[in-house]
């Protein structure tokens, strides 16, 4: 079985800083994708950010320049480092890890609340 758990959640003013972590354990299959996914109260769960296992990021525009996804594979850590965070930010933050096969495996950490205060 796989485990993700996450990390560095908390209460920040606007315009701070938080870094999220995530540490995955178990049977992993070397190549993957880590990310991060939010969701807000009543709303969908969204995409974050996510880096494949050959180090590619990718963000959702609404991120871009204001936060930065990186992961260390020999530990299987994936991070968020958030800067200028806004109240819109506010959300659960989940970790994926995602491999493909003959079919899709996700797993995902039970959430970290971020909350972004004005």
């Amino acid at each position: 079985q796989v485990q993700l758990v996450e990390s560095g959640g908390g209460l920040v003013q606007v315009g701070g800083s938080l870094r999220l972590s995530c540490a995955a354990s178990g049977i992993i299959r070397s190549s993957n994708t880590m990310g991060w996914y939010r969701q807000a109260p009543g709303k969908e769960r969204e995409l974050v950010a996510t880096i494949a296992s050959g180090g590619s990021p990718n963000y959702a525009d609404f991120v871009k320049g204001r936060f930065t996804i990186s992961r260390d594979n020999a530990k299987n850590l994936v991070y968020l480092q958030m800067n200028s965070l806004k109240p819109e930010d506010t959300a659960n933050y989940y970790c994926n890890l995602r491999w493909t096969t003959w079919r899709a495996y996700d797993y995902w950490g039970q959430g970290t609340q971020v909350t972004v205060s004005s």
